[in-house]
């Protein structure tokens, strides 16, 4: 029975001088920290009915998916694991006008169950004929920037931002502001080329 008692008190001494001494503190979250490249720009003039300009530190790849039309491509942000698909369409009827209007505001708008908020702002270039709706899409969405381009007869173009990530809106948000403003840039520089 005593030894029961001195291992007994033999394990409470030890547990007792476990707990003293050290202060605890949490560690703040970390981030990692993403280099962003410098802001230069060149020009997409590749023989489509368009032109605008996009950043030095992104490549245009012509698409190659099943469906591919001409003048499709994806502008690959490889460094952000992320890429802008790009598609035109030579419009030939109002109908077909209508239609992918109703189709780009229905693409934007499926996000919208895991959206927190979808953000329409129009684009008016009456001077170049460049009209559209550039959605902003907060939240773990799968797209956070889509956007359509027009001139509103015989043109359609239509961007949408994807990363081959699965969403973390917090995680990819610095990333996302960083390319809007290039997407932003792409847009001010849009020209129909007739």
């Amino acid at each position: 029975m005593k030894k029961h008692n001195f291992f007994f008190l033999f394990m409470l001494i030890i547990l007792l001088s476990a707990c003293t001494g050290n202060n605890y503190s949490p560690k703040p979250r970390g981030f990692f920290n993403i280099e962003m490249p410098k802001k230069v720009y060149k020009t997409f003039n590749n023989g489509c009915a368009f032109s605008f300009d996009y950043p030095v530190y992104a490549e245009m790849v012509k698409d190659n998916s099943k469906d591919t039309r001409p003048c499709w491509y994806n502008l690959a942000f490889t460094q952000f694991n992320g890429r802008l698909h790009l598609t035109y369409y030579d419009v030939s009827s109002k109908k077909e006008y209508e239609g992918l209007v109703e189709d780009a505001r229905t693409f934007a708008f499926k996000h919208t169950v895991k959206a927190n908020s979808i953000d329409q702002k129009l684009i008016n270039y009456p001077g170049k004929k460049v009209y559209g709706v550039y959605y902003a899409i907060e939240g773990n969405t799968a797209s956070s920037v889509q956007f359509f381009l027009t001139d509103s007869t015989k043109h359609y173009f239509r961007g949408a931002l994807y990363f081959n990530e699965r969403p973390q809106y917090d995680s990819i948000q610095p990333v996302v502001s960083f390319i809007k403003k290039d997407i932003d840039r792409m847009i001010s520089t849009f020209k129909w080329i007739n």
